[in-house]
């Protein structure tokens, strides 16, 4: 009885931070579009940054706010396992659902994007991430302090390279109204900022829910917090980040749709990174490190493609899948 409590209260979990997330991204992209800001940017930066919170939010609470090494277990689970999700699971899905698309006569079997654009953020990931897996190997408090401070200074760096980048192309779609406004034409900033508010809150709320279910679940089930943090927390909390993308996808709006996973690959690579690096010794189990291995394999392969054939193959983007499945099988049976 008392698993079957503390599983829903996961579920809940899920259910609060989806909704604070919906709420929140809504808003920022609203915001992006009164500040004039281009499409591209809110896309890779305030869409990305809004879908990467709930991940971003349960480290903050558990490495911060807990009182167990299994918090922090789950908080560091969080901070690796989002972005080794993100370039071998969903990319590869997006590209199924590329040729699914077109053999259902709905749009063409290629992305139609700036690969210039996925270039940078696949190049920013790579070299925060491989900073990231050095300062594992070098258990030096200072080290870490000042990698923590160049990798939120590296994403500083890169979110005035996607402000300051002309969208040649013009706008690629228009928002969905606000959700606090829903009749306003263009709604005020005192709603989108309460707007914006209430979703923080409830990403704050479901994140210490997550992590107090996902802490009381492994223990009564002898499953290890990172496990459950390395795969369903990201599977969960993506799943806002994973719909906007599948649907800009059918909507023919691929940089939309890819950008918005490369641009949060970006930022979980730098901040996320940094709350671990500055909240905890950076000591990782071997499940964890191979996870952030297998991070940069997915996306080197990735700009790999690019930098060879000057655009992605689906049929070779979707292979990308390898690693996932390979990785969650290592976890079951060595977990």
């Amino acid at each position: 009885m008392t698993i079957l409590l503390y599983a829903l209260l996961f579920i809940v979990s899920v259910a609060v931070t989806l909704g604070g997330c919906g709420l929140f991204t809504n808003a920022i992209e609203w915001l992006g579009k009164r500040l004039g800001i281009s499409e591209g940017a809110v896309g890779s930066i305030f869409a990305a940054i809004g879908t990467t919170l709930p991940e971003t939010s349960i480290p903050v609470i558990a490495i911060f706010f807990g009182t167990s090494r299994q918090e922090a277990e789950v908080g560091l689970g969080a901070i690796l396992g989002a972005p080794f999700m993100l370039n071998t699971l969903v990319l590869p899905i997006l590209a199924v659902l590329l040729v699914l698309y077109a053999r259902a006569g709905k749009r063409t079997a290629q992305f139609h994007l700036n690969y210039s654009e996925v270039r940078t953020d696949l190049t920013f990931f790579c070299i925060s991430y491989a900073v990231a897996l050095a300062c594992v190997f070098v258990p030096s408090r200072t080290l870490h302090l000042v990698a923590a401070a160049g990798l939120i200074s590296l994403y500083i760096y890169y979110m005035k390279i996607k402000f300051s980048a002309v969208d040649e192309e013009g706008g690629e779609g228009g928002l969905e109204p606000l959700l606090f406004a829903k009749q306003a034409q263009t709604p005020s900033y005192g709603m989108i900022g309460l707007q914006a508010v209430a979703g923080l809150g409830g990403l704050i709320l479901g994140a210490h829910l997550f992590v107090t279910a996902a802490e009381t679940m492994a223990a009564a089930l002898a499953i290890s917090p990172l496990v459950l943090a390395l795969l369903i927390a990201p599977l969960a909390t993506e799943l806002p980040e994973m719909s906007n993308s599948f649907l800009w996808l059918y909507r023919k709006k691929d940089r939309l749709a890819v950008g918005n996973v490369t641009g949060a690959m970006v930022f979980q690579g730098t901040f996320p990174v940094s709350v671990g690096l500055i909240g905890t010794e950076w000591a990782l189990a071997p499940s964890a490190l191979l996870a952030m291995v297998l991070a940069v394999v997915g996306a080197g392969l990735c700009l790999l493609q690019i930098l060879v054939h000057g655009r992605w193959q689906p049929w070779l983007l979707s292979a990308g899948a390898i690693l996932y499945i390979g990785y969650t099988i290592y976890l079951y049976v060595g977990g």
